[in-house]
């Protein structure tokens, strides 16, 4: 792995290393609270051992363990020997990288194989979320004492984990910030107000075909197709290199299709809403699998949430950029729009097996009911 795919939101690679107090430490364990994987190289490195002094001066009460955890990746077997690096409970972890393993993983050491030198060694942190995704990568650069500093500005811009608390019956939905960063968001939205969008319906069986329905009482949203090939391809590999791993981790569903690339618009002044429904009850719309509800403008706007009736009345929303992921079985409805407009991304995800579904049906699909679906790369193809 390069440090070119250590992305805002990419999945962390997971490994196995050996730690002061665990001669197979696996690095997953780790997930549930904010991490810093700093690469440090040497603390015989003047840089270096001002960056780990620092974290040990001023940091300490943000790192407990509890909420966040620094983990410093040592190849330099003299700071085992000599204990010029320790673990200090809690928040303060040690690896011992000495055969670089980890290193070439993140991409701090070369990926040839033998032992390189140390100038080669690029030294850098890295923030991850919870869920052991990309928040933040942080080189050391020419000025080693604003490196902790950045760092602090990093993790608390990340809002707080909450405390543990007894769950209330939850629906079987993930919701995955940081899935689209602001920018994207904004372009999709100036994407969709620069074409202004037209009333969709939703899908029926009549007379054995699978047609479109409009029904205000029951929907009421505008659509726009995403026509812009860059902005496309921009919203797939995002959702492929963000988004896939997390539905894989939580269902063992490897999505490899995205049906659509479409803006769907709520507004206020309509009433925008979509009342309780599934997404894959018709022929044309039996192959879809799991639905993404990908929300671009988070606080702008009033109302507007998911709700899942048959498992309470419990009302989900995701940050800007953030997305709520569901199976296409499950009962849903977006809950009216009281001020503003709420922008959205609304894929569906499915698989090759479901492809040969949707290839069956297709015969049984009205023409102006289709819509247009993008294979997701697989690994290889992205690499």
């Amino acid at each position: 792995m390069s440090r070119a795919h250590l992305q805002f939101g990419a999945p962390a690679p997971w490994f196995e290393v050996r730690s002061p107090l665990n001669p197979r430490f696996h690095f997953e364990a780790t997930a549930g609270r904010y991490i810093v994987l700093c690469f440090f190289g040497s603390s015989a490195e003047p840089a270096s051992r001002r960056i780990l002094d620092d974290v040990l001066a001023r940091l300490r009460s943000v790192f407990d363990d509890t909420n966040a955890c620094f983990f410093a990746v040592s190849i330099d077997p003299r700071d085992e020997h000599l204990a010029r690096v320790q673990d200090v409970a809690p928040g303060f972890h040690v690896f011992w990288d000495f055969d670089r393993n980890v290193s070439r993983l993140y991409g701090a050491a070369p990926s040839a194989d033998g032992d390189p030198a140390a100038d080669d060694y690029y030294r850098f942190s890295v923030l991850l979320d919870e869920r052991l995704r990309v928040v933040a990568t942080i080189p050391f650069g020419d000025q080693p004492e604003l490196h902790v500093p950045r760092l602090l500005q990093a993790l608390a811009a990340l809002p707080r984990l909450e405390p543990e608390r007894v769950a209330a019956i939850p629906a079987p939905v993930l919701i995955i910030p940081r899935v689209f960063e602001p920018a994207l968001c904004q372009a999709l939205i100036h994407h969709y107000e620069e074409r202004g969008g037209k009333e969709s319906g939703f899908m029926r069986d009549i007379d054995g075909k699978t047609v479109g329905v409009h029904d205000h009482s029951h929907k009421r949203r505008k659509d726009q197709l995403i026509v812009d090939e860059a902005l496309s391809k921009a919203c797939m590999v995002r959702i492929h290199d963000r988004l896939v791993p997390e539905i894989f981790k939580a269902f063992a569903f490897k999505a490899t299709r995205i049906e659509r690339y479409l803006i769907g618009c709520y507004e206020a002044e309509t009433g925008g809403h979509f009342r309780p429904h599934r997404d894959n009850t018709t022929r044309g719309t039996a192959h879809r699998r799991f639905a993404v509800s990908l929300v671009l403008n988070t606080g702008e706007f009033d109302g507007g949430y998911l709700r899942f009736p048959e498992y309470g009345r419990q009302l989900y929303g995701p940050p800007t950029g953030g997305a709520v992921v569901f199976s296409c079985s499950l009962l849903h409805e977006a809950t009216p729009v009281t001020r503003g407009k709420r922008y959205v991304f609304l894929p569906f995800l499915y698989d090759e097996a479901a492809a040969r579904i949707r290839e069956e049906n297709l015969g049984s699909v009205a023409t102006d009911a289709a819509t247009t679906s993008v294979s997701v790369p697989s690994d290889a193809a992205r690499s």
